[in-house]
């Protein structure tokens, strides 16, 4: 068995962070590989040294907001997106904001509104009279880290725009398709207390999004910390941390953590359970659920399940990383009917019951 060559998660950032970007980037992008789940594991606390510098960073500028962070973090190592609802002034755009500075990638805000034109995300094509030729101008969806801020509030021509991004990783301006940059995220807010000027979402939007987060307001002792620290100096900036090179390192570790069948098997029951309820004694759910979870619904719990164990340090997942994440990965998946939403009943509870009912390996 070939030794791993391994350098301690607890290091000075200065010292390291030059020597890890050139060993990043003569590497380039050739996978990564592993034995077995000694070697796995060996290779994720390699390959996750800067997790917790990059958090700390972070957490500078930004008070609490941990499950958030972690979410940003599972969808960064998954190549995946993010939709978050919460109320305004829960810091949702400064965290984004401060995650793209510590992994130095381009971030681009978007403020969406009913008047915006596809066009106004993708680009356009402009014509020189002088040269007697078009060019391309690109709009701001060509960034690495996009904040869709209040996504709902745009027409469905500019939501169609922004899926074949999402989706294809990719933009058409007129005839011509152009490749968006690699590391390539959408993080979309939207506000679940105004409905005015706002339009639904479609599903297969929404079932685009690797997660939804739910924003909560922070703590007493918190909002204490949040209060005297904007009314003192000037925020920090956030110090580069990691770079696109390493981040393609970390999601070829990631996908190399160990999943068993038996968890496997766990997930497709999950899955299963809210298409077809009867099946696991959960009857009482049948009239509930308009649509069960999507075929996404699979793949995204298993690979957030092998992120989330990539950020706790170990090169396999257990039940707990896949109970962990299955309320961010089901909850915009599960469509309930209208005798759920008269009985009061959120997709939150069906997804609890499922989790308490589902047999665990």
């Amino acid at each position: 068995m070939t030794a791993l060559r391994l350098h301690s998660c607890f290091f000075p950032i200065h010292d390291t962070i030059g020597e890890r970007r050139d060993l990043a980037g003569s590497a380039g992008r050739q996978p990564v590989v592993a034995q077995d789940i000694e070697d796995i594991s060996a290779l994720v606390k390699d390959k996750s040294w800067f997790i917790q510098p990059l958090l700390a960073e972070i957490n500078n500028v930004i008070v609490g907001q941990q499950l958030l962070l972690d979410r940003l973090l599972i969808a960064l190592l998954c190549n995946g997106h993010i939709l978050i609802e919460g109320v305004p002034g829960l810091a949702k755009t400064l965290t984004v904001r401060s995650l793209a500075s510590g992994i130095d990638a381009q971030f681009q805000r978007i403020q969406f509104t009913p008047d915006l034109l596809p066009a106004d995300l993708v680009g356009t094509l402009v014509y020189n009279p002088q040269t007697a030729i078009f060019t391309t101008r690109k709009g701001p969806i060509f960034a690495n880290i996009i904040l869709a801020d209040e996504i709902n509030r745009a027409p469905a021509k500019v939501q169609s725009a922004l899926l074949e991004s999402m989706q294809e990783r990719q933009v058409t301006i007129s005839d011509t398709t152009y490749p968006l940059d690699d590391p390539f995220m959408v993080l979309a807010t939207q506000n679940p207390i105004e409905h005015e000027g706002t339009y639904q979402l479609p599903e297969a939007q929404v079932d685009r999004f690797m997660l939804k987060v739910l924003v909560d307001y922070p703590s007493r002792k918190e909002e204490r910390v949040i209060m005297e620290r904007m009314m003192g100096q000037e925020l920090p900036p956030i110090k580069v941390i990691v770079t696109p090179a390493i981040i393609w390192e970390a999601r070829d570790t990631v996908r190399l953590v160990n999943l068993e069948d038996s968890l496997k098997e766990y997930i497709i029951n999950l899955v299963f359970a809210s298409r077809e309820p009867e099946a696991y004694r959960l009857d009482g759910l049948k009239p509930l659920i308009a649509y069960g979870a999507s075929p996404r619904a699979s793949i995204y719990l298993a690979l957030a399940a092998k992120a989330h164990a990539f950020l706790q340090g170990r090169g396999y997942v257990i039940p707990e990383d896949i109970k962990a994440i299955a309320f961010d990965v089901l909850r915009h998946r599960i469509i309930v009917t209208y005798e759920a939403e008269a009985e009061d009943v959120t997709t939150e509870q069906i997804i609890d019951r499922i989790l308490r009912t589902v047999e665990v390996p």
